[in-house]
């Protein structure tokens, strides 16, 4: 039978009811200070012992009495005997009995027989360290639930503290579930899916303070994931089951956690997220999450942290936020909150954010985030160019550096990223594969950096320059040449279909994966079209769109495409046949203000370095011919 949703509980909510229903009871352990960076104490910890223990010299010189350095002066100095008037002292050194003050090694003048002359008095106490001024003994040094730094481990040992109580990290049980699953080192095979879930959310729990336990994986078996289940939740404070949570005919969590314990609800109002399971079994929680990698991620940090934080007695700390302009128009539904990860940049003196891919199971939109646009479940969502506060993943002073790319792919980007973070560890690259007719657009709205593009125009017969004068007359802008590149027919190895042109792709009716509207690539197609006098409707497939080389090359790969056009590395990367069609000139468009600044200059630097274009001339079908030179629009 499949599973139904019971709920579709917004997530507050659905948090309350978790946490009002399940909990982690506290046990401690004790372990040596230098071993407790990182542990959070379970009680106060007061000093055993002073800091220093004894009064101490605070500088190099000598310890004096200071009623007898009164009337000591320029004009009249103050001649001071060794043993007798005064004592040499180092820094730290117990202060001798019977001295009261410290008076630095600058501050004295050597005389015969190891006497010394001082120009002015010591005040009592002077650089001298008292008993306790560090830690007194019997002072708390920390409190209780307080995560232990490198500073509190010394300030332990200085009170005499040794060894701490601390709480013990809850052991949390992690059951990857999927007959399709395969450990992530083994060798890939066709549907056949790689295990690396288990791993992101094990890193997760032991950034949030737990000592996660990793399950070998579960087939889609009912009875072996119910002994499993029931056998983890025997040894562990928590146990999370990953997939197996939604709707479909194999999915047997809920059921399986039913029968074991309770399911307090199924089904939340999210998006990513929406079919997680919140149970408990023996009094113990029990978390169902999805599949796809970017619903489990951010199920496990909506109710898993909370309840990792509230077992350590501390809130989760939260997100810096920022306002942001949005580059593109998001499209959300009602009754959802949808959480969109996002890139974010610094352009003409405000922050821009750009959507990343949406999708549950895309776990590089993660990796490339810099901050989440969470739109409330009563939004359609937001228009281009609207203000909108997002929670970041990484500080706001560091997305100042970010460069925002959007335009057509390539992959010298990648490259260029990596060259630029070596030349000046501030800066990034966020890339937005919108097409270069959309980076175009990006650019003249103020809302990217750099834009690259490849639009052939057959009247012309130019690159880029005809489409940039009609779209955007009159605006300062630069066009900088990166390279030449080569075009052509991605097909699978050998050729089978013996594809030379276009025109062998509409008689044969091949499966065509295409470029996405606006991008170079499909408006290169088009012309090919249109010099066989085909028409799109002539193609099987060219409503299919891919955004990248890589995801054309992908598709075909992948024996869901047997044809699209595209660049040499895309091919070389999943060992396809590459057919060369045409040489094209793929640049790079900017403000002229940017062009200027440090950061412009920058990528000149980098992208007219021989090292560099050697590297880019490597990867295959490209020339740095002209790389650097800039084009007159």
């Amino acid at each position: 039978m499949r599973n139904i949703y019971l709920s579709n509980t917004p997530r507050s909510e659905a948090l309350e009811r978790f946490l009002a229903n399940v909990s982690i009871p506290r046990r401690t352990e004790t372990v040596p200070v230098k071993e407790a960076l990182g542990r959070v104490t379970a009680r106060a910890v007061f000093a055993a012992l002073s800091m220093p223990g004894f009064h101490a010299a605070a500088m190099d010189g000598i310890a004096v009495r200071a009623a007898h350095t009164f009337g000591a002066s320029d004009q009249k100095p103050l001649r001071l005997l060794p043993d007798q008037d005064y004592q040499e002292v180092d820094t730290g050194d117990p202060l001798p009995e019977g001295f009261d003050a410290v008076i630095k090694v600058e501050d004295i003048q050597p005389v015969a027989d190891k006497a010394v002359e001082i120009l002015a008095p010591a005040a009592p106490w002077q650089h001298v360290r008292p008993v306790g001024e560090d830690v007194v003994a019997g002072e708390m040094i920390v409190p209780a639930y307080h995560l232990l730094r490198p500073q509190d481990l010394g300030a332990l040992l200085a009170g005499g503290v040794n060894a701490v109580e601390v709480l013990q990290r809850p052991r949390v049980a992690v059951i990857p579930t999927g007959s399709e699953l395969i450990p992530a080192d083994a060798a890939r095979k066709p549907g056949r899916i790689p295990d690396f879930n288990s791993t992101a959310i094990g890193a997760y729990l032991q950034e949030w303070g737990a000592d996660p336990v990793l399950y070998p994986i579960v087939a889609d078996d009912r009875a072996l994931l119910k002994e499993t289940l029931a056998r983890a939740v025997g040894s562990a404070d928590m146990v999370i089951i990953n997939a197996g949570s939604s709707a479909g005919r194999e999915d047997y969590t809920a059921s399986i956690i039913a029968e074991l314990g309770s399911v307090l609800l199924h089904g939340v109002a999210t998006r990513p997220g929406k079919p997680t399971i919140l149970g408990t079994i023996s009094g113990k929680p029990v978390i169902g999450l999805p599949g796809y990698p970017v619903s489990a991620y951010m199920s496990l940090e909506w109710f898993v942290r909370p309840l990792l934080y509230l077992y350590r007695g501390t809130a989760p700390p939260e997100r810096e936020r920022l306002m942001v302009s949005l580059g593109r128009r998001i499209v959300s539904e009602i009754g959802v909150e949808e959480h969109v990860r996002m890139a974010v940049g610094f352009v003409n003196g405000r922050f821009i954010a750009n959507p990343l891919d949406r999708g549950a199971g895309v776990t590089m939109s993660l990796v490339r985030a810099d901050g989440l646009l969470i739109i409330p479940e009563n939004s359609l969502g937001f228009e281009q160019g609207q203000t909108v506060e997002i929670e970041l993943y990484r500080p706001a002073a560091a997305l100042r550096h970010n460069l925002l790319v959007s335009g057509s792919h390539d992959l010298i980007i990648d490259l260029l990223a990596t060259a630029l973070k070596e030349k000046d560890s501030r800066l990034s690259l966020s890339s937005a594969h919108l097409g270069s007719m959309g980076g175009i657009n990006a650019i003249g709205k103020g809302q990217a950096h750099l834009a690259g593009m490849h639009l052939f125009d057959p009247e012309s017969g130019a690159y880029n320059v005809p489409y940039i004068r009609k779209m955007l007359p009159g605006c300062d802008l630069c066009l900088v040449n990166l390279a030449y590149r080569m075009q052509g027919w991605i097909v699978p190895p050998g050729n089978p279909d013996g594809i030379k042109s276009v025109a062998d792709i509409a008689a044969h009716k091949i499966s065509y994966v295409n470029r996405q509207r606006g991008a170079g690539t499909r408006v290169l197609f088009d012309y090919l079209l249109a010099q066989e006098k085909l028409t799109p409707a002539d193609i099987y497939g060219y409503q299919r769109e891919e955004y990248t080389h890589l995801n054309v090359a992908a598709s075909v790969a992948a024996g869901s495409g047997r044809a699209g056009l595209g660049i040499l590395p895309a091919a070389r990367a999943f060992g396809l046949d590459f057919i060369p069609v045409t040489e094209e000139r793929y640049d790079l468009l900017m403000e002229a203000e940017f062009y200027r600044s440090p950061e412009g200059q920058a990528i000149l630097e980098v992208i007219t370095d021989p090292l560099f274009q050697k590297q880019v001339e490597a990867m295959g079908g490209y020339s740095m011919r002209e790389s650097g030179r800039l084009i007159e629009i």
